[in-house]
């Protein structure tokens, strides 16, 4: 990937509720830099948490939630879905870890970023919060997201928001493959946008080639 800046942030292993990346080398936050505002205007703070919510309303809203996966063995729910409707339950609250949180709380457009779902949990659950890009499922034509990740390792476990051509924002799943990380890219040949498919009657998420998710963001108060 090509970085909008010369040296790559160097990330070293952390713990599953640690929020804070490290780097031995400094570097400068690109003065284009666009911070990801929620539905208030506000711009997202890795401090709180959020809803993922849809831009649109009705049959064609849903919060995104964490969920039990249809034949999944895992010990503890790990299938991350969509609500079929904006009317009904509320999403689970998600925190946004950022790879360049060391220059303070913000969440950028384009930045790579982890996902966790800020929910108590067991200990066994722990790494059942933390969103990752599963195998690829023959039966849907995909890969499914789900949960079971990691923070701040080179693995499918980044993603970034990016400005929607429709409304809101949209997800994209990018892998890291290397442990030297550039948080932020302007290259996004190997990334992937995330939507949503129909399994057993709910909206999964997944890695999709048209019809991104259009999705905003609403704080837990």
């Amino acid at each position: 990937m090509k970085c909008l800046f010369l040296l790559c942030l160097c990330l070293v292993p952390i713990v599953v509720f640690s929020s804070t990346f490290t780097s031995q080398n400094p570097i400068n936050l690109p003065s284009d830099a666009t911070p990801v505002l929620d539905v208030t205007g506000k711009e997202l703070d890795s401090h709180l948490s959020y809803r993922i919510i849809s831009t649109f309303w009705g049959a064609l809203g849903g919060d995104v939630y964490l969920g039990k996966s249809p034949n999944s063995d895992a010990p503890c729910a790990n299938g991350i879905f969509r609500y079929n409707s904006d009317v009904g339950p509320s999403g689970t609250p998600v925190r946004f870890i950022g790879s360049s949180s060391h220059f303070g709380q913000g969440i950028f457009e384009n930045e790579l970023l982890n996902i966790q779902f800020a929910i108590s949990t067991s200990k066994l659950c722990v790494s059942y919060t933390i969103w990752k890009v599963g195998d690829y499922d023959a039966s849907l034509g995909t890969m499914l997201l789900e949960t079971g990740g990691t923070i701040g390792q080179a693995d499918s476990s980044w993603f970034k928001i990016v400005k929607s051509s429709q409304l809101g924002y949209n997800l994209l799943y990018c892998p890291v493959t290397s442990t030297m990380i550039c948080p932020f890219s302007s290259d996004d040949q190997f990334c992937s946008k995330v939507g949503v498919v129909h399994q057993n009657g709910k909206r999964r998420l997944a890695l999709v080639k048209d019809n991104p998710l259009d999705i905003s963001f609403k704080q837990v108060q």
